[in-house]
C-alpha cells in the first residue's frame, strides 16, 4: 500500500481547542520560544484540526490507500490519566477515521508521536517507570473508542530519536539534560510500555481483528576505513541505535544486544559506578517484551559513514550515551544534500538496511512508515522528486530480493512544524502557506510524480510535470487506487543515470517485478 504520514503536534493546531490539555511541546514553545529556529509554534501548524477533510481529499488526489497519522494523547486525555476522556477529542478522531474509510483509505494510527501530556512530564515522564501503566491505560482508551475501525496500531514513534533528542542533545521536549542515564531509562520504559499495550490488545481486544507494532528508526552505516576499529564502530552503531529496541522484541532470546550490555557496563565500571548505567531487564521483563510486534514499522531517511579513532577521544561528555557508543559519523560529500544538515540522499543505504533487517531478524513484515526529503519553500522540489524515485527503486529491488515490505508512506503529506527547526525545512508533498490564516495546501512537483508512480506503477524518469501550471489551472489530481502488495502484481521500474544514485547498471533499464505478498 502506498500512502503518506503525518503527526499530531506537527499538523493539527487547535492546541487548546475543545478541552485539549497541554503537551510538553506546548510548554516548551511558551517557556523557551527562542529554542525554535524560527520562533514559531505548533499552535495552528497546518490547522488539520479544522481542515482534516481537505487532508483526506489530498490523499485521494494522490491515489493513496493508507494514511499514517498520530493521536494526540492530551487531546484524548487532557490530564494524561484515563480517569477523564475528552469527548471532543474522541469526536475529532472519529470524524477523521470515518472520513478516511469513506474514501477507501486505511488508517495506520500511531498512539504516541512525542506529544506527552505536560502534567505527566512534570511527574517524570519517560524517566518515571509509572509511565508504563499510564501508557497502557491510554492504549485501552484508544482500543475502546477506535478499535472497531482501526486495524493497524503503532504504539510509539522512534524511541531512539525521542530519547536521544529529549535527554542527551536536549533539542526536543522535555529538554532534560540527563546524558549518563536519561537515554537508557527512557528507552527501557518505552519498551515496557509498548509491551504492555501489545499484550493488552492480545488479551482483551484481539477480537477486533487488528495488529499492533512499534515504529523504529534507522539509518544505514558504512565504515570509514577497512580498520578493525571502524568495523567494530559500525557494529556498535547498529547495537546502540536499532539493536537496543529491535533485539528485545524481534529476536528469539530477547533482551538488549550483548555488545551494548558489555560496552555500557565496562564504561560504567571504569567511571566508578558500582553498577551499569544501563539497567538490566529481569527475565520476566525480557519475556514480557519479546515477540510484542505483529510487524515492524520502519522509518528511514539517510546514511552515515562511521569511524572510531583518536579524534573520538574527548569528543563527548563523560559519562554519556554518546561516549558509551564511542564513534563519530559524517556524510559523504558526494551524497546530495537537503535543507536539513542531517539528511542526505543515498538510496543504496535503504536497500542495504532492508536486507540487513531481513537477514538479522528473521524477515519480519515491514511497513515503511516514514521516508522523505527536506527542501525549502516553492513547488519545484526536484531534490525530493529525485529522492523519491531513487528510494522507491531501492525499495523495489529489496522486495525482489525477498524483503517482506507490505507498504510505504512518504514523509510528509504536507509541510509541518519540524520540531526545533520550526517551519524552515519543508518535507511536504503539498506546500502549506504557513503565513496564510487559511493554511492553503498546494501540490508540489513531488506530489504529481508520486501520483504518477502510484497510478502507473512505474518510475518514469522522463515525466516532468509543471506544478505551477497545475496550481494556476486549478486542476485537481485525479484519484487513483493503488495497492502495492497484492498477489502477482506486476510493477515496472525504469531509471536512467541522471536519477542520482541508481541501483544497477548505469544505462536505462526496465525491469518487471512480480510480488507474491498477500495484502494485510
Amino acid at each position: 500500500m502506498f500512502g503518506a504520514a503525518t503527526a499530531a503536534y506537527q499538523i493539527e493546531g487547535g492546541w487548546n481547542a475543545d478541552g485539549k490539555g497541554w503537551s510538553m511541546w506546548d510548554y516548551i514553545v511558551r517557556t523557551d520560544p527562542t529554542h525554535i529556529a524560527d520562533n514559531r509554534t505548533g499552535d495552528i501548524a497546518a490547522n488539520s484540526y479544522n481542515l482534516y477533510k481537505r487532508d483526506v481529499e489530498m490523499l485521494k488526489e494522490l491515489g493513496a490507500k493508507v494514511y499514517r497519522f498520530s493521536i494526540s494523547w492530551p487531546r484524548i486525555l487532557p490530564y494524561g490519566r484515563a480517569n477523564y476522556v475528552n469527548p471532543y477529542g474522541v469526536a475529532y478522531y472519529n470524524a477523521l477515521i470515518d472520513e478516511l474509510l469513506a474514501n477507501g483509505i486505511t488508517p495506520f494510527v500511531t498512539m504516541y508521536h512525542w506529544d506527552l501530556p505536560q502534567n505527566l512530564s512534570e511527574q517524570g515522564g519517560w524517566q518515571n517507570e509509572d509511565i508504563v501503566g499510564w501508557f497502557e491505560a491510554y492504549a485501552r482508551v484508544l482500543y475502546q473508542h477506535f478499535g472497531d475501525r482501526v486495524k493497524h496500531w503503532l504504539t510509539i514513534n522512534e524511541p531512539y530519536i525521542h530519547c536521544y533528542q529529549g535527554f542527551v542533545t536536549t533539542r526536543h521536549a522535555p529538554r532534560w539534560h540527563l546524558p549518563a542515564t536519561g537515554f537508557y531509562e527512557c528507552g527501557r520504559h518505552i519498551l515496557l510500555a509498548h509491551a504492555k499495550a501489545y499484550h493488552l490488545y492480545q488479551n482483551e481486544f484481539k477480537s477486533q481483528g487488528g495488529q499492533v507494532g512499534i515504529v523504529l528508526s534507522m539509518d544505514w552505516a558504512y565504515p570509514d576505513t577497512d580498520s578493525e576499529d571502524d568495523a567494530e564502530a559500525v557494529k556498535d552503531y547498529f547495537a546502540f541505535h536499532l539493536g537496543q529496541f529491535m533485539d528485545p522484541i524481534f529476536t528469539e532470546q530477547g533482551n538488549y544486544p550483548q555488545r551494548l550490555i558489555d560496552r555500557v557496563a565496562n564504561r560504567s565500571m571504569s567511571q566508578g559506578f558500582s553498577t551499569s548505567r544501563l539497567r538490566p531487564f529481569s527475565q520476566e521483563q525480557i519475556d514480557l517484551i519479546k515477540g510484542t510486534s505483529d510487524f515492524l514499522a520502519l522509518n528511514h531517511y539517510t546514511s552515515d559513514i562511521v569511524y572510531r579513532n583518536d579524534s573520538v577521544i574527548g569528543m563527548f561528555e563523560v559519562p554519556s550515551f554518546s561516549d558509551d557508543a564511542g564513534f563519530g559519523t559524517y556524510k559523504h560529500p558526494s551524497w546530495p544534500t537537503s535543507s536539513s544538515l542531517w539528511l542526505v540522499e543515498h538510496a543504496e543505504g535503504f536497500y542495504n538496511l532492508l536486507l540487513y533487517i531481513k537477514d538479522t531478524y528473521n524477515s519480519p513484515t515491514i511497513y515503511v512508515t516514514e521516508n522523505g526529503f527536506s527542501t525549502g519553500t516553492g513547488l519545484n522540489d526536484d531534490g525530493r522528486v529525485q529522492y523519491l524515485r531513487n528510494y522507491l527503486t531501492a525499495l523495489s529491488d529489496a522486495i525482489a530480493a525477498g524483503v517482506d515490505v507490505r507498504g510505504y508512506c512518504a514523509w510528509s503529506l504536507m509541510d509541518n512544524f519540524e520540531w526545533a527547526f520550526g517551519y524552515i525545512p519543508r518535507f511536504g508533498l503539498y506546500e502549506v502557506d504557513i503565513d496564510d490564516p487559511g493554511r492553503p495546501r498546494t501540490p508540489r512537483k513531488s506530489a504529481l510524480v508520486y501520483k504518477e508512480i502510484i497510478s502507473t506503477r512505474t518510475i518514469d524518469w522522463e515525466y516532468n510535470p509543471d506544478p505551477y501550471a497545475e496550481a494556476n489551472n486549478s486542476v485537481s489530481l485525479r484519484p487513483y487506487l493503488f495497492i502495492i502488495s497484492v498477489a502477482l502484481l506486476n510493477v515496472t521500474v525504469a531509471w536512467s543515470p541522471k536519477g542520482g544514485l541508481p541501483l544497477g547498471d548505469q544505462a536505462t533499464v526496465t525491469k518487471t517485478l512480480i510480488y507474491d505478498k498477500a495484502e494485510t
